[in-house]
């Protein structure tokens, strides 16, 4: 006896609501639509896709607006679909193709997106040839639409947790089922991230499923191309902030006084720890560029807590170093993207705190390294031994040690006088320690032998070349006066601690301003990302230096952060105290100065990292 044959029926959205037709017949029907456009009969076929091209519908809609018969019928034959892969034919039904390719999971039922994702990792898994657009399809759902109607945030977090799930669980059945299936999604993932231009929600959703995928099994396959990709667009973002967004400070202020000067003028929330600076309002965008930006770092953040939590820090660390001295460290006005890199270190500081540190220095030690290169990566450097609270004196010290024996070897072979512009390399390197003991001279010196690792530092600012005339005057004089105090050197006559006026050899390289305002762990000014970086941060405000009593700095911080009148009186050494932060930075004397006027005109406390300008990049 034969198999029993399936009654014919014809296919018909009718047909799909009927009730006396069994599962089997509707699967027919179907699979006899799909097959009859090979013999010329297409009228099957064409109710078929009338039932696929229906109105999108979401939870978003007035139930009254609800055709549920046609939603019922789109749910059935996506899962009658979804087990006639093998009757689809990627020429004669590439109409319907098209069709369930280009349908959002954001604008259907829950029970259609089971549908629809069942098909979709039904087509994936029965021919290579629709495993790219499956896989471009359900990475297009990590990118939020844009809605007809107000939706509201309520409405929008319900819909967000119904979407992406699904999304997520299809990609790693079908990674499961197609273990190549990862690799595909590189090019896949880079066509998808929107556009620089989009400044909307779509780029922190697609970012945020980024991140979880880089942080599930996928990632071990796509993970470091993720890592990239992300920073890359941070970094594309940080560059559209321009420098007229960032609230402007009197050029005339040394780069100290301004850190201090903003403290007082800030207001401080009850329960913050330090004060936070803010991007000025305008209309050029600049300020949803920033309020996006700080968005996806604070994204970037949380991720780097959860690779903490599950011991895999270390590894991504490693890929985030070679992302930033990718896309990074050379880039020009970089201002907030850079401290991604600070906040990994400061959740592991004896591994990646140690490893950033390092790398920095292997590379502006190494002679093979392009010149802006070297430079910039010194200036990361101290301003990241400078900044984070994290790293101990004794790590400090030992960095610091390693500069000042490159540098003095260097005066050992140099038999020239002050020439900024061939030694630019060499210049950096000193101007970096100094910056670096000007936060951490007390610290050093307390213990002699961190004192003992910096002998060789005297010779070499009383060399001939003479990188005091060199360097940015308002680390100099900081830095002297902290020698003088703290007793730096044996020979102190050998410098001119008081009075220091601005040399024009401090400008000689002639507009190459990188020596000069190169500090990029100055206070972030992004809100958010600032709660993450402040607990960990040196602030000029919370520095003790070497020529200020303990009793009389805690009384004076209490005076400078609340900003009481009643203290003030108190404050027996109030005056004195505001006039050694003057002397910290003396007014450009020189007529010659007023035309790097503009180049100054950013405060160093956010002042962005630069690079020379391109006369110089030969």
């Amino acid at each position: 006896m034969g198999a029993e044959e399936v009654p014919s029926v014809p296919f018909s959205s009718n047909a799909m609501d009927n009730a006396d037709y069994t599962d089997t017949e509707l699967v027919h029907a179907v699979r006899k639509a799909l097959a009859s456009v090979q013999n010329g009969d297409t009228d099957d076929y064409s109710q078929l896709k009338t039932v696929m091209c229906h109105k999108d519908y979401s939870d978003f809609d007035a139930v009254a607006n609800y055709d549920f018969d046609a939603v019922a019928q789109l749910e059935t034959v996506l899962r009658i679909l979804s087990v006639s892969v093998a009757c689809i034919d990627v020429v004669h039904h590439e109409d319907l193709l098209r069709t369930i390719f280009g349908m959002s999971l954001w604008f259907q039922k829950p029970n259609v997106m089971d549908a629809l994702v069942g098909l979709i990792i039904s087509l994936a898994v029965i021919s290579g040839k629709y495993l790219d657009p499956c896989l471009n399809m359900l990475i297009s759902n990590f990118i939020q639409p844009n809605f007809k109607h107000e939706v509201s945030q309520t409405q929008l977090v319900k819909k967000k947790q119904e979407v992406l799930p699904r999304v997520h669980v299809a990609l790693h059945k079908i990674s499961y089922l197609i273990p190549l299936a990862p690799s595909k999604l590189v090019p896949i993932l880079a066509q998808n991230m929107p556009s620089i231009y989009e400044k909307g929600p779509s780029v922190v959703t697609y970012v945020d499923n980024l991140l979880k995928l880089e942080n599930s099994s996928i990632g071990k396959v796509v993970g470091s191309v993720i890592l990239m990709m992300v920073m890359e667009r941070m970094r594309d973002l940080d560059l559209e902030i321009g420098c007229d967004d960032i609230l402007q400070d009197d050029s005339n202020r040394g780069m100290f006084d301004m850190e201090l000067e903003d403290a007082v003028e800030s207001t401080m929330n009850e329960g913050d720890e330090f004060p936070v600076g803010d991007l000025k309002q305008n209309t050029s965008g600049g300020n949803v560029v920033s309020e996006l930006l700080d968005k996806l770092m604070v994204l970037f953040f949380d991720h780097l807590e959860s690779c903490q939590n599950s011991g895999r820090l270390d590894e991504v660390f490693e890929i985030l170093f070679q992302s930033f001295e990718n896309y990074i460290l050379n880039t020009y006005r970089s201002k907030f993207s850079q401290f991604l890199m600070f906040y990994a270190c400061s959740l592991d500081p004896e591994y990646c705190g140690v490893r950033f540190a390092s790398k920095l220095l292997d590379i502006y030690l190494s002679r093979n390294k392009p010149r802006l290169t070297r430079m910039s990566a010194v200036a990361y450097l101290a301003s990241y031994l400078s900044r984070g609270k994290f790293l101990p004196a004794s790590f400090v010290a030992s960095m610091l040690k390693r500069l000042v024996d490159d540098c003095a070897e260097y005066c050992k072979t140099c038999n020239d006088d002050v020439k900024p512009e061939a030694h630019q390399v060499f210049y950096s390197g000193c101007q970096a320690i100094l910056y670096v003991l000007c936060f951490q001279m007390r610290s050093i010196l307390d213990i002699p032998r961190f004192q003992l690792q910096l002998t060789s530092l005297e010779s070499i600012l009383s060399h001939k070349l003479n990188p005091l005339m060199v360097c940015l005057p308002s680390v100099v004089s900081e830095f002297l006066k902290q020698a003088k105090a703290g007793g730096l050197f044996i020979v102190s006559e050998a410098f001119i601690f008081d009075d220091l006026h601005e040399s024009e050899l401090s400008r000689a390289f002639g507009g190459f301003e990188r020596l000069d305002t190169f500090f990029p762990f100055d206070p972030c000014l992004l809100k958010m990302s600032s709660s993450y970086i402040s607990p960990n941060f040196n602030f000029w405000l919370m520095e003790k230096t070497t020529y200020e009593e303990d009793d009389d700095d805690e009384l004076c911080d209490e005076v400078i952060v609340n900003g009481d009148a009643d203290s003030e009186e108190d404050c027996d050494d109030d005056v004195e105290l505001d006039s050694e932060m003057n002397k910290m930075f003396v007014t450009p004397k020189h007529s010659f100065m007023q035309e790097t006027e503009r180049l100054l005109k950013m405060p160093s406390r956010i002042r962005p990292s630069t690079s020379p300008p391109e006369s110089f990049l030969i």
